[in-house]
């Protein structure tokens, strides 16, 4: 019986994924976040379980895929969708332009079909996680979505932030993950001031600041990741 707590945990993931997509399309986009972040942590809970179970499947690892994408790929771009095309009328010429927003759910399960292949991304990520992707959007339009509808210049910005997001799900750039092998200070310095770092953009920020969190990573990430390399070619000098 225990074998299928973890699959019935990530259908939950993927139930929660289909109604933050009804959600999304209907315009009510606070509901739609809610079910993205319920998803999350049943995300969070199904490996869990699965390790503390020992119970892992290769059927439990493609049926994670498909709930992942569904919630962390297809809600987010329903939520760009709906919002494109509802602004679309008064900032642009037609409706169809919208429609760049599923290519994110694309490049989501091509970042999924990498993941589960790759095996450099045991205790760090190679690319940008669909979970902090979908939280980005989500909750960028949610906290913000009235002021980037208020110019021109910021809806086209949302659709050129679209394609970055597609690049970095998919990129070759190291980026950590909140894991520890030891709580120490040492080895552990970038995670630690991460976590410091995103109680003053969420107490000051509110929903946005669940935005501001996820660009934070992105960017800490990327300068670690230079600063790693500078480090390791001047040992080589």
């Amino acid at each position: 019986m225990k074998k299928h707590i973890p699959n019935t945990i990530t259908c939950c993931n993927l139930i929660s994924g289909c109604i933050a997509t009804y959600w999304a399309l209907c315009g009510i986009y606070d509901i739609a976040l809610l079910f993205i972040v319920i998803g999350a942590v049943f995300d969070f809970f199904d490996g869990m379980s699965a390790r503390l179970l020992h119970v892992s499947s290769p059927i439990g690892k493609e049926l994670d895929s498909l709930a992942d994408d569904i919630t962390f790929g297809l809600a987010p771009s329903a939520i760009l969708f709906d919002f494109l095309k509802a602004y679309a009328a008064e900032y642009l010429p037609w409706h169809y332009l919208a429609y760049v927003a599923f290519v994110m759910a694309a490049f989501s399960a091509l970042r999924l079909a990498k993941f589960n292949l790759d095996e450099r991304q045991s205790m760090g990520f190679i690319g940008l996680p669909t979970p902090a992707n979908a939280l980005f959007w989500g909750s960028l339009i949610v906290g913000m979505g009235d002021t980037l509808a208020s110019s021109s210049w910021l809806y086209y910005g949302v659709i050129a932030g679209i394609l970055v997001s597609c690049w970095l799900l998919v990129c070759e750039i190291p980026m950590f993950a909140l894991k520890f092998k030891t709580w120490g200070w040492q080895g552990n310095e970038v995670k630690y001031i991460f976590l410091l770092t995103c109680i003053p953009l969420l107490l000051l920020l509110g929903v946005s600041g669940l935005a501001a969190v996820i660009a934070w990573y992105v960017i800490l990430s990327a300068a670690t990741n230079y600063y790693m390399g500078r480090k390791k070619s001047e040992l080589k000098i």
